[in-house]
Formats: C-alpha cells, structure tokens, sequence
C-alpha cells in the first residue's frame, strides 16, 4: 500500500523485524511522556514470550509505514483477533448480534496493547510538519487491511483523546467509557493529598492504611536490579490466583516476566507485602514519563484492606515521592473514587465492513454515549476532595 509521496505501509508479521529505535521514535517521541506500553520492549517481550501469537488469538499485524528511503515514519501495533478476550473495550453485544444476524465478527483486525487498558498513542507518528498526514496514512491503510483480510472490523481501542478527535472526523465510529485516575497536584506528602479531602474520607483512609499493616505487615518497594527472579516467581503466583478467578485463566506466562524483568527492570515498581518475612501480596507498576501505571496483583492470604494498600496508596505514595503527575489504577472499579481516584474519559475508534452492522452500533453509540457522560458526572460529584479543590 502506497500514497503519491512515495511512502508505503507494510503490515509486519513480528514487531522484531523492524528496527526499535526507528520505533521507539515513533511511539515515545519525548521522554517526559513516555508510554512504556507502546515500546518496543513491552511489545516485543509479548511476542517472544509467546503471550501474544496466532495460539493465543493475537497475532501479530503490525502496520509500518516506510518513507520512499525505507525509513519508519509511523507504525500501529495492531493483531488479528479471534475472540474479544483481553481489550477491555467490550463488544461481545456487537459480536453476539452480528452472529445471530448470520455474519461473523471474528476474525477482527485490532489495535490495541495487548492485555492492557491503558490510553496512550496508538497510531505513532514523530512531531513534525507530516505528522497529521502521516496519521491518516496509518488509518486509512489499517482499513485497507482489514478489507485485503476480509475481516468484518477494525479498533483502535484506549487511543488519546486528540487522536479520537481527529480520526473520529476521518469516518471512524467513537466510543468512549470512563477509567479511575489519581491527580497529583504537587503533593509533598501522602498527608498532603489527604489535607485536600474531605474530613470523613480522610479519616476512612487512614483507618485503612492502619487496618492493612495491623497485623504485623510490612511493605516494600522494589525497582530496576532489586527486583530478583524469586520476586517474580512469587509475583506469578499471586498473578495466576488473580487471572483464575477474574478472567478464568491467566492471560500472561512466567517468562514474560522474566523477560520484563530483563529488559524494563527501570521500569516496573514492584510492591511487595510480607508477614513474618514470607511475601503474601503484591502489585505491580510500571513507570512511565508522566505516569504510574497500576496493572496486576494478588495475594495468597486476605487481609482487610491490603488491596487498596498496595494497590492504590502506596501508588500514591510512590508518585508523590518521584513527582509523578498522575496514577492509572487499571479498568473500572468505582470504589476508586473513595480513594482519591476521579473519574477520567477514555477512548476508542471503530469501523465495520458491514454498513448493516455499522448502522446498528452507531446507532448504540449515540444512545450510549450520553448515559457514560451522565455517569461521570454523577460520580464526580461524589469525589472525596475538598469543593475547592480537585
């Protein structure tokens, strides 16, 4: 696939045949945004742990677009799904519908982090005076794709908000659904954010924070070369207790740990819960350039009140120590907002082959929308700070 200008995009069986540092030049432009999820690394240890394959239901399609001097200048991590397993953009409904109607709505072409529901870039381009043509160059030919597949859809799921915009206009049906995120506003001190809350939610914290370590519990946070293999392989453990019984069976492998552990030790921050010196809980985090991203935990025992502990205070904690600006605890989950966590929009892209499906979901968008807008509001309105703040 060409355009007059001479650029081509080539769709990519595996992200290692492309160079990463051309890559990371598309997806992390400027260190102080770094998105760790749109990262070679991130997605490459997906793949070579073999978490991401045809076996799984994600293989890999991943769209490169190439200057007329075989250059990079923009890519799309996208895969070739089977199934609707592990996006977090819902659309079993869509799916179900389509299949009673007679179509099939499996195999779709999807853009996505796999396994991840956090927003960031998706179609990656460099700043410059061709990046918004670039972009359009990348939407297009991922429609393009999808038809040379003979697939019945196309997503871009959790893409940042200008981007929603932008493509929205370029014919693309939008989607959006809403996530918890922690504000820092300049904290000092963990007692400084709770300074901003109301007295009651302030007290509920601190009872919880003391409930959580009141039985002899200590806590430790671990980065880069402290982070030893037996810590992941206690991790794991708690990981698979919690895949079990939220999704049915884990969607990650022991060596992809490992391998994140290899090559993105600077950026994961593991937290670990200990009774007696044995480990009985933990989360992990990774770091990004303006960001800290809350993705997995588990433990092997409950505790009142550990969960929020590990996963959400001590996120906070760590943020306001490093001067993060802000906390991303995961998808869903209102009784985030007790804990500080506001309500913030999240976004996704999607074009149908079928005009009889595409009529049918746009039609359940707009109808959508404005209950997910409503909702927000509403649960805004119940946040925990101060009026005067937040």
């Amino acid at each position: 696939m060409g355009d007059k200008e001479g650029a081509v995009v080539r769709v990519v069986s595996k992200i290692s045949a492309l160079d990463a540092d051309a890559w990371d030049a598309c997806a992390n432009p400027d260190p102080a945004l770094y998105n760790p999820f749109v990262s070679y690394t991130f997605l490459e240890v997906l793949e070579r742990s073999g978490c991401v394959s045809a076996d799984t239901g994600w293989q890999p399609q991943h769209l490169a677009l190439m200057d007329d001097g075989s250059e990079l200048v923009g890519c799309m991590p996208c895969y070739l799904k089977n199934h609707s397993q592990g996006e977090y953009i819902f659309d079993f409904a869509w799916a179900d519908a389509f299949e009673r109607a007679g179509g099939n709505y499996y195999p779709k072409l999807q853009c996505a982090v796999p396994f991840t529901p956090v927003p960031g870039p998706r179609f990656l381009v460099p700043p410059g005076p061709d990046c918004a043509d670039r972009e359009k160059l990348l939407a297009a030919a991922a429609i393009e794709v999808a038809k040379r597949l003979d697939v019945s859809s196309f997503h871009a799921t959790f893409i940042d908000g200008d981007a929603w915009q932008r493509l929205g206009e370029f014919g693309f049906l939008r989607r959006i659904d809403q996530q918890f995120h922690w504000p820092n506003d300049n904290y000092t001190s963990f007692n400084d954010f709770l300074d901003t809350l109301t007295s009651r939610k302030r007290k509920a914290i601190r009872k919880e924070r003391a409930t959580a370590i009141e039985s002899g519990i200590e806590i430790e946070r671990k980065t880069g070369a402290d982070i030893t293999e037996n810590d992941w392989d206690v991790f794991y453990r708690f990981y698979v207790d919690t895949g079990l019984r939220k999704w049915g069976s884990p969607y990650l492998n022991r060596q992809f740990f490992s391998l994140l552990g290899e090559e993105m030790a600077d950026r994961c921050l593991l937290i670990i819960a200990k009774r007696d010196g044995n480990p009985i809980a933990g989360a992990l985090n990774m770091i990004g350039g303006d960001c800290l991203y809350g993705r997995y935990w588990g433990m092997a025992e409950y505790y009142p009140c550990l969960h929020f502990e590990l996963c959400y205070y001590q996120a906070i904690d760590h943020a306001i120590a490093h001067g993060i600006p802000r906390v991303e605890a995961g998808a869903q989950g209102e009784h985030k907002l007790a804990r500080g966590y506001m309500p913030t929009t999240t976004y996704s892209l999607h074009w149908f082959a079928d005009p009889n499906l595409r009529h049918a979901v746009d039609d359940h968008l707009k109808q959508e929308r404005p209950h997910v807008e409503r909702a927000q509001g509403i649960l805004a309105d119940y946040a925990p700070y101060k009026k005067n703040t937040c």
